[in-house]
């Protein structure tokens, strides 16, 4: 009797030292070994990588280790099925160090990128799976299991650095809250609340062009975002865009017909770009053979509106602009008394313009552009300037001296002026090029 309590006893502690020895296995995803690797090889081999992956399958991680060390470490499969082993086993440093070693070996291998990303996951560095899970979706988009662990990943992730950027922006911080949104977008690259608190806060900064990225990409998610289209639409503005800008705001125009705020920035901007409104006009201005007064003062209201603020003075009485497609630019440029009107009021916006009127314009314009703090680089010293058809009492004398010293304008192969001669529309933008080009 006591010899068989005996034995009992000793079976007893055999199975508990079996189970001891075997830690009970994580629950993981396996999958199958793709077959495009497994048809290249030999016989013998598929048969022990299946079998040893079967063990992986089962759960049974020490005769894994077993069956797979029957196989050369050149075999594709050695790494990845002796890394599952370890992980089986909660070796997690050798599993890791394997898994590893197989993405040098194989990286589009999807079952070693799901393996490491779960030993990453059980590790508890999410991040680093989150990385592993969306590799394996790049090469097997429909592996459900991988999915919803980094959707779930993807969700909390975005979740906890949305509020860590709340936080930072909270606590005054904005260079961390920033750092923290970004974050958010890596996460989850749709997330509207982190392109709008970015954009935002990229605005308040003066960093338009960064601003425009999120907002643009809040406008392709939702192009009917009323907020977003204007902060688009301003941000344009204060950039200096100002064709696109008022595209933006006729777009949200349709969006919110009676906003009266809205339809006052598309007037003004209305207000600088009359070529958006009359474009044949302005267009044609370097093909024509003539340039008229109205040609002058559109190609320098257009080219110069960033040297030429808006004025405060009070308009001139013009009687014969209101049928000019540049009347507005006829205003401002005459307020501003760098074009002239005519003592009876008339601006004769027909009229064709001589060079000797044109070297006028371009000499009030570079002392404008003086006055106001821009130097201009002088290309001939005027006491050298010498001109048979121009005599020093012309009333045009200074104006062509200078147009001439800044190389805008040039003389005949002779060496004559010709003032009296007429101006093409060519020579006229040609001019006004020259003199933005040498602002400084």
């Amino acid at each position: 009797m006591k010899k068989i309590i005996l034995i009992s006893l000793l079976a007893l502690l055999l199975i508990w030292s079996c189970r001891i020895e075997q830690i009970p296995s994580p629950q993981i995803s396996t999958g199958t070994l793709p077959q495009s690797k497994i048809s290249e090889l030999s016989l013998d081999e598929r048969i022990v990588i299946e079998e040893a992956w079967n063990d992986i399958k089962r759960g049974d991680g020490r005769r894994a280790l077993n069956q797979v060390s029957k196989v050369s470490p050149e075999n594709p499969f050695y790494y990845t099925i002796t890394a599952y082993a370890y992980f089986l086993l909660n070796d997690f440093q050798r599993a890791e160090q394997y898994f590893k070693t197989a993405l040098q070996q194989g990286p589009d291998i999807a079952l070693t990128h799901l393996g490491l990303a779960q030993l990453y996951q059980k590790t508890q560095r999410d991040e680093l799976a989150f990385i592993q899970y969306r590799e394996v979706l790049k090469r097997e988009p429909n592996q459900t299991w991988a999915k919803s662990r980094y959707e779930q990943i993807k969700t909390q992730k975005t979740m906890d650095t949305l509020q860590e950027a709340k936080d930072h922006l909270n606590q005054g911080n904005t260079q961390a809250s920033e750092r923290a949104y970004l974050k958010a977008l890596y996460y989850s690259p749709d997330s509207e609340e982190a392109h709008s608190a970015l954009a935002d806060l990229y605005l308040k900064e003066g960093k338009y062009d960064n601003a425009l990225i999120h907002l643009k990409t809040l406008l392709s998610q939702k192009p009917e975002n009323k907020e977003a289209l204007k902060l688009y639409a301003d941000a344009l503005f204060r950039k200096e865009e100002f064709k696109r800008s008022l595209e933006a705001y006729k777009d949200l125009k349709k969006l919110s017909p009676e906003d009266q705020e809205i339809e006052n920035r598309i007037q003004q901007l209305k207000n600088r770009l009359g070529i958006f409104e009359l474009p044949s006009q302005y267009d044609s201005i370097p093909s024509r053979e003539t340039a008229t007064n109205e040609d002058m003062a559109a190609l320098i209201g257009v080219k110069f509106q960033k040297y030429l603020p808006d004025t405060r003075a009070e308009p001139p009485i013009i009687i014969d602009i209101s049928t000019s497609w540049a009347s507005e630019y006829i205003l401002k440029l005459t307020s501003m008394e760098i074009l002239d009107i005519y003592p009876n009021h008339t601006f004769k916006p027909k009229n064709i313009v001589t060079r000797a009127q044109l070297a006028e314009i371009i000499f009030r314009l570079i002392n404008h552009l003086k006055q106001n703090g821009y130097s201009l680089i002088q290309q001939i010293p005027p006491q050298s300037i010498q001109l048979p058809d121009v005599s020093p009492n012309n009333f045009y004398y200074r104006p062509i001296i200078m147009a001439l010293s800044y190389g805008i304008l040039n003389t005949s192969m002779g060496g004559n002026f010709n003032p009296e001669n007429p101006v093409s529309g060519q020579d006229a933008l040609k001019a006004v090029n020259t003199l933005l080009s040498l602002i400084k």
